[in-house]
């Protein structure tokens, strides 16, 4: 039995992951399912594998426990093979072809578990002219299409949204839907399977609605004049006198009719289909914003259905009132992080322990899985508490 500070709850506790250490998606995948209650031992190799950070704040290998193995030594192929004997999933997110020839590549993985779930997680995908070649993020939504509809302004740049649209929206939940589902496969059938999992994949079907809005002629191939794109003036964001931001959504009608009278412009707002006055109707919602401070407008439209509300900062997000009433962030080992997501009434997730250091449950796991060729004399033994 898994060791206390480890003890899960959630709809996967039943559920063993091995994730071989990379950085970015792959991690964030396996964070989630870890959130969820399953029991995930990261396989983390000597000399790191991560962010370059201190391991202790890399909020993505919470919930999980860590063991240290060379895949490159003698022994370390083997070491993994014994835990995916025993793994319902595993994840990794080399480029195509490194597991292989590291002896851990699905055909070895399969043979030792058919039930197995091999999950990869990869920009370009396993195949493909581009399949060998390094990438990030940005160049991966970038030849989807999606980075193109990212920015307020047709004739400027595109902006970067982070890497939240492809390592995390179009790759890490993509790989956690893409597992989930074959493992419900296995358990069902007897048959595990190879999950390739391509951000490029994920970001443009993250796109499929504006697809079918270009196909119809309701959306333009520019950024920045479209319902959704910061191209309609009640759908954007506004500066605020004391240099902060509102975000506004009112679309609906009803939505905007409380929008234009709570700004004070009910009685000069050109009508909202009136496209060719959108130009005034942004200047005046712009103007009127620049009067008040942020926290001012935030008071005006509390409690009303004009969809407004302030654009807070990473560090302001926490202590928003909503976001404190559910919870949504919480405070473990003295950081504060997002709280697992989504809920469930059932078998609720939390946040069970901190990040895990390189190799520190390297005994714990061995014992718990029933894995003696993890030990070893070098490896790095459990900190007391």
């Amino acid at each position: 039995m898994a060791g206390t500070r480890n003890a899960r709850n959630g709809p996967l506790s039943a559920v063993r992951v091995v994730e071989l250490a990379g950085i970015g998606p792959g991690p964030f995948a396996a964070m989630l399912l870890a959130d969820l209650g399953a029991d995930v031992v990261r396989v983390d190799r000597p000399g790191g594998s991560g962010l370059g950070i201190d391991p202790a704040y890399d909020l993505t290998n919470r919930n999980k426990r860590s063991v240290l193995v060379d895949l490159k030594a003698s022994g370390g192929p083997a070491a993994v093979l014994d835990l995916v004997e025993r793994a319902d999933i595993l994840i990794e997110g080399y480029r195509p072809g490194v597991a292989e020839r590291l002896g851990v590549g699905p055909d070895a993985c399969l043979a030792r578990n058919p039930k197995l779930v091999y999950g990869r997680m990869t920009g370009w995908g396993q195949d493909g002219p581009l399949a060998a070649d390094a990438g990030h993020d940005i160049a991966y939504i970038a030849i989807t299409g999606t980075l193109s509809m990212i920015g307020p302004d047709p004739d400027g740049p595109p902006t970067v949204p982070a890497n939240l649209v492809g390592d995390y929206a179009g790759g890490s939940l993509y790989l956690v839907v893409g597992v989930l589902a074959a493992l419900q496969h296995a358990r069902a059938h007897g048959e595990g399977q190879v999950v390739d999992a391509a951000i490029v994949d994920g970001a443009a079907h993250l796109a499929t609605m504006i697809h079918g809005m270009l196909a119809a002629g309701g959306w333009q191939d520019r950024r920045g004049v479209n319902l959704l794109d910061g191209g309609c003036p009640f759908y954007g964001t506004y500066e605020t006198s004391d240099g902060g931001y509102m975000a506004v959504g009112a679309l609906e009608q009803q939505f905007y009719d409380q929008f234009v009278r709570l700004l004070g412009i009910e009685d000069i707002a050109p009508a909202r289909k009136d496209f060719g006055r959108w130009a005034e109707l942004r200047t005046a919602v712009a103007d009127r914003f620049r009067t008040r401070t942020r926290e001012e407008w935030t008071a005006v439209f509390a409690g009303t259905d004009a969809c407004v509300a302030p654009v807070l900062s990473l560090r302001e997000a926490p202590a928003h009132p909503h976001l404190a009433a559910r919870a949504t962030f919480v405070h473990h080992g003295g950081l504060t992080q997002p709280a697992p997501a989504p809920r469930f009434s059932a078998t609720p997730g939390a946040v069970r322990s901190g990040p895990a250091l390189p190799g520190a449950d390297t005994d714990e796991v061995a014992h718990d899985w029933a894995v003696p060729s993890l030990i070893s004399k070098d490896a790095p033994q459990e900190p007391e508490a």
